[in-house]
Formats: C-alpha cells, sequence, structure tokens
C-alpha cells in the first residue's frame, strides 16, 4: 500500500491544554519518528497474537500433562492483560491529538468511514471462515441477527477497528469539552465496566474499558513524551518492580473486581509497558524488527484470527495422538512457536492480497486519491500498514483548505 505523505503533528494538547515537546534522540530518530511508539505498537500486537494463542488454541488442546505446564502459560497471558490493550490505545491517541483539531472533510474518512469500513468488510471474512472452524473457541456471528448485533452494539474480535472509529468520533465531537471532564467520564466508565457492574457481551468491556486509555494518550501526551524521555534503566526497574508488586497485592487481596482496581493496575502497567519499548527501541537488534512489526499492525491483526482458527482445526487431533514425552515437549514452546507462525502466515497472507490488487480489503476505495496530502493524518494505529509513527511536536500542522 502507498501512503498519502505524512502529516506533522502540532503540540500535544494536555489537561493544563500546553503544548508538547520535542523528542530527544532517546525516544526517536533523526527523521523525527516516534521510534519506542512504533516498538511499543509491535510488542502489544504480538502479545495480542500470544494471548490468542494461549487462550484460544493452547489451553483448549488436550494435552494431558502431569505438570502445570499449560497453567504457567495461561498466568503469563494473564499477567500481560493489562498492557496489551491500554498502550495500544495510548499510542493510538497520542497519534490523534493533532486530527481532532481539523474539520471533519478532512478527517472524517480516514480516521472513522476507514475504520469502520474495514471492520465491515472483515467482519464478513471472519464470519465466513470461523464457520469452517466451529470448535474455535471465539465470538461469531452464526445469523443475520448475530451479525447485525456485532455490526452495531456488541463488536466481534475486531472490536479494535471498531472502538478507533468510536473514540476519535467521540473526542472530535466533544473536543471543546475540558479534557479533566472526558478523563474522568471515562475513567469513571472503566472502573464499573471492570467491576463487571455493567452488561458486557461478547468484546464491550474492551470498549468501555479503554476510552479513557485512548483519551489519556491524545490529552496528555506531553507527560506520556516526557516520561519516554527521562527512561533510564533505574527506571525501568522500578516500573518493572511497580507493576509486579501491584499484580501480586491485587491477586492475593482479591481486590481486581472492585471500582477503580482495574485501570489503576493498567495505568502502571502502560507506564511499564513504555519503559521497556524505550529500552528496546535503543538496541536495534530487538527493536528494528520490532517496530517493523508496529508499522504492520493493521494486517496482522485483521488476517491472524482466521489463520488461527483454521490451524486450530488441523493441530488438535495430531496433538492429542501424540506420546506423553512428546506432547510434554512440545507443550514447552507451543504458544511462542505458533504465535511466530501466525504472524508470518498473516504477513505472507498480506502480500498474496496486495499483489492480486485486493488492497481495498485494508483501505477505502480510492482512499488514496480522496484525501489531500497534508490532511492526511499522522501515523498512527489506524495507518500504520506501510509508514512510521512519525511526530514533530515543535512544527504546526499544515492543511490547504
Amino acid at each position: 500500500m502507498t501512503t498519502h505523505g505524512h502529516a506533522t503533528a502540532p503540540p500535544a494538547t494536555t489537561v493544563g491544554r500546553s503544548g508538547g515537546s520535542a523528542s530527544n534522540a532517546d525516544s526517536g530518530t533523526a527523521d523525527g519518528r516516534l521510534a519506542w511508539a512504533d516498538v511499543a505498537k509491535g510488542g502489544c500486537i504480538v502479545l495480542v497474537l500470544l494471548w490468542h494463542v494461549i487462550m484460544k488454541n493452547y489451553l483448549q488442546l488436550d494435552w494431558r500433562l502431569d505438570v502445570p505446564v499449560a497453567g504457567v502459560w495461561g498466568t503469563l497471558g494473564d499477567l500481560l492483560l493489562p498492557m496489551r490493550m491500554p498502550l495500544f490505545f495510548t499510542i493510538s491517541g497520542m497519534f490523534a491529538a493533532a486530527a481532532v483539531h481539523r474539520p471533519w472533510r478532512s478527517v472524517g474518512r480516514p480516521r472513522v468511514a476507514r475504520l469502520l469500513y474495514l471492520y465491515g468488510v472483515w467482519l464478513l471474512i471472519h464470519t465466513a471462515v470461523l464457520a469452517l472452524a466451529p470448535d474455535f473457541p471465539t465470538d461469531r456471528a452464526t445469523g443475520p441477527g448475530e451479525l447485525l448485533v456485532q455490526l452495531t452494539v456488541t463488536p466481534s474480535n475486531l472490536w479494535y477497528l471498531y472502538a478507533l472509529a468510536l473514540y476519535f468520533a467521540l473526542a472530535r465531537t466533544l473536543r471543546r469539552v475540558h479534557p479533566v471532564v472526558l478523563l474522568v467520564a471515562a475513567g469513571v466508565l472503566n472502573a464499573v465496566a471492570s467491576a463487571g457492574l455493567l452488561d458486557t457481551p461478547g468484546n464491550r468491556a474492551g470498549l468501555y474499558q479503554n476510552l479513557v486509555f485512548f483519551l489519556a494518550g491524545l490529552h496528555l501526551r506531553r507527560y506520556v513524551e516526557r516520561w519516554a524521555r527521562a527512561v533510564k534503566l533505574r527506571h525501568l526497574l522500578l516500573a518493572a518492580v511497580a507493576y509486579a508488586v501491584v499484580l501480586v497485592a491485587v491477586t492475593a487481596s482479591g481486590t481486581g473486581r472492585l471500582p477503580g482496581v482495574g485501570p489503576l493496575v493498567s495505568v502502571v502497567a502502560v507506564a511499564f509497558g513504555i519503559a521497556v519499548a524505550v529500552r528496546l527501541a535503543r538496541r536495534p537488534t530487538i527493536g528494528q524488527p520490532l517496530a517493523a512489526l508496529g508499522r504492520q499492525t493493521l494486517p496482522i491483526y485483521v488476517i491472524h484470527m482466521p489463520v488461527l482458527a483454521l490451524l486450530h482445526r488441523l493441530v488438535a487431533d495430531p496433538i492429542a495422538n501424540l506420546s506423553d514425552p512428546a506432547r510434554l515437549a512440545l507443550s514447552l514452546g507451543y504458544p511462542f512457536s505458533l504465535t511466530v507462525l501466525v504472524l508470518a502466515l498473516s504477513l505472507g497472507v498480506h502480500r498474496v492480497l496486495l499483489a492480486v490488487r485486493a488492497g481495498w480489503l485494508f483501505d477505502l476505495p480510492k482512499g488514496r486519491t480522496a484525501i489531500r496530502p497534508d490532511d492526511a493524518p499522522p501515523n498512527d494505529s489506524t495507518k500504520e500498514t506501510t509508514c512510521p509513527a512519525r511526530i514533530h511536536p515543535d512544527r504546526p500542522a499544515q492543511r490547504s483548505m
């Protein structure tokens, strides 16, 4: 896919309505790319795949083990759960900060219509493919009524696209409301949903819980960048200890379902995730591959679930029929190996689809000619298939009207 050029981002909007500040060499590159954000997105999409592999495949297989290997992998997935999507949405909010102040004619198509279009197209694809794997444990529509529900009020496992469109539309519509009011309201929504006080069928819980992180990235970008610039090894260690202490305390006390506890854990997790991403961005051997994945999260996200569902159907019986020693040996690294395979297959399918001119599966038809280059949004999780995340906080956005 081609790019729409890259737009520059104005100073970040914060609670105090003050501007952002430039990234230094520790958090960005000479061409203005916010390197750690790409790394964070790459890490998050890998964790999304790993979570789905563990929960929807690995823990569903008949391992028949005398040692708790499967339980260890399940616990690992649970420990990373408070970080994956909150960090993803925080970064998405950061790169929406400029666009919310632009007119609807400039941002309605790339920021809302495009995402809803992709959600609808891939929902139909998922519905068709998942019908081939009826035993695969994920939400799927089995009739027109359920499909309508997933298109409207209870999004499917593609809910991230649905949420981004909804969040941006809300942020753009309510841009004149003071950020404190928005953040408090979204925080209360998160707390109530996390405590199980709202009806959250399907993936509606994620929809309720992550708005606050999108708005935090949008309105508190200055502070997020300040933390990223400050990160040294000691900050990473402190964040890791804080996250571990919070997780142990919440687990030991059984307070995870109390209102407000869930979002507070995720705030610590996001700070830890940013610190990890900043440190990894300084190590090209690890940081560059993750950053490359971070610029391709859209195709990975929309393709991986059907790929995983079909693989689940293929491997379930053969694994169950293995000898006990073979099953034990396979179980140790299976989630990691399958995650890598699903990732590679998803990227391969994406390349094939582009080669056969099926780019309309990843963008609105004629979208590349409908958006003026200067009106194109800065790259974020809505446009990460090609260009790196860019940010120029000292230079105001220019656009032709």
